[in-house]
């Protein structure tokens, strides 16, 4: 596949990783038609903050994915698809599961469809480590069982297979990506890495957490947005389901430690009970095995161990540190 002769939708792409994806794409030349979140304000999310020649370069489709039919008109002319939206917040998905259903199931389900119709080339769907829920065996690989601890992971679940099934009964050029946690600039403080960052930058006393113990596998956005490209580009994968992760794992405990390291500060952690999962929806421990990855796409993450966590949680402390950066943001309010 070669570049400047594909049109690629790529769905979320307002968000976190899809406009970090969304500016990569446009810079190697691709044409791309965003999908972004209908709202009264005409915002396009984070794309209103990306350089001028990133915007001016973009189709902006304006929409919902839980709407089949503008689903179907953002799809007209496309080859392939990145379908990163989704609703991600763990905590919120307690509190509002129907939206989970719709947006997530439903939403995929739209996209699923239309992309049959359209015949598109490739699909590339997003997963989430969550839908492992804890380790049972460490690192995990994609035949790790899944288990949905919280409506947010079910939901997840139900939309890997779907789009699976896809790929099975109607021979839809499915891919699905499967990023272990993602960090970096433009993360929105409901995840703990700019949490902790933010209550620093604010001058906080103590610095709110949930639970302490729980490991998680930290990737930062250029080698998840490196591996959707991998992804893209690679004519291997259709049918499969690929991890991206480190093989690096870290509590949350530790991970405040190295921050405040980086910040040259020592604070105290305060419990906070509303940040706390319900005891069994807790993912006790995330690890990702990685070879399907390093096999089928040729992938390789570059921020890797210690150093290349460290490395990472440096440049995004950079980012969150400009105050130009730190204004879209409430770091005194708790974010579901």
């Amino acid at each position: 596949m070669s570049e400047n002769d594909k049109t690629i939708l790529v769905t979320g792409a307002d968000g976190f990783i899809g406009s970090h994806l969304t500016e990569s794409l446009v810079r190697s030349g691709y044409r791309v038609r965003a999908f972004v979140l209908y709202n009264s304000f005409n915002t396009w999310g984070w794309l209103d903050h990306c350089d001028k020649s990133i915007r001016d370069s973009l189709e902006v489709f304006v929409g919902d994915i839980r709407d089949p039919n503008g689903v179907r008109e953002s799809m007209r002319g496309i080859d392939i698809v990145l379908h990163l939206a989704a609703l991600v917040a763990i905590p919120y998905s307690y509190h509002s599961p129907d939206t989970y259903v719709d947006t997530n199931i439903r939403g995929t389900l739209n996209l699923l469809q239309a992309a049959r119709d359209q015949g598109i080339e490739k699909f590339i769907h997003t997963s989430t480590s969550e839908v492992y829920g804890s380790a049972l065996t460490v690192p995990i690989d994609e035949k790790h069982p899944l288990q949905g601890q919280s409506p947010y992971s079910a939901t997840k679940i139900s939309a890997d297979q779907l789009a699976y099934a896809f790929f099975t009964s109607f021979d839809l050029p499915v891919v699905t990506i499967r990023p272990f946690n993602t960090y970096g600039p433009r993360q929105s403080l409901r995840a703990v890495i700019p949490a902790i960052i933010a209550q620093i930058l604010d001058g906080v006393p103590k610095i709110k957490l949930g639970a302490l113990s729980p490991t998680r596998d930290f990737n930062y956005v250029t080698d998840t947005v490196a591996g959707f490209e991998a992804a893209l580009n690679s004519a291997e994968g259709m049918g499969e389901t690929i991890n991206l992760g480190t093989g690096y794992e870290v509590s949350i405990g530790s991970l405040a430690s190295i921050i405040m390291e980086i910040f040259d500060q020592e604070i105290e952690i305060e419990c906070d009970e509303q940040r706390l999962r319900p005891e069994k929806s807790e993912v006790d421990r995330l690890c990702a095995a990685n070879e399907k990855a390093k096999k089928i796409l040729g992938w390789e993450p570059v921020y890797t161990g210690e150093s290349g966590l460290r490395s990472g949680l440096s440049e995004t402390i950079n980012w969150f540190s400009n105050k130009e950066n730190l204004k879209f943001y409430k770091p005194s309010i708790y974010n579901l």
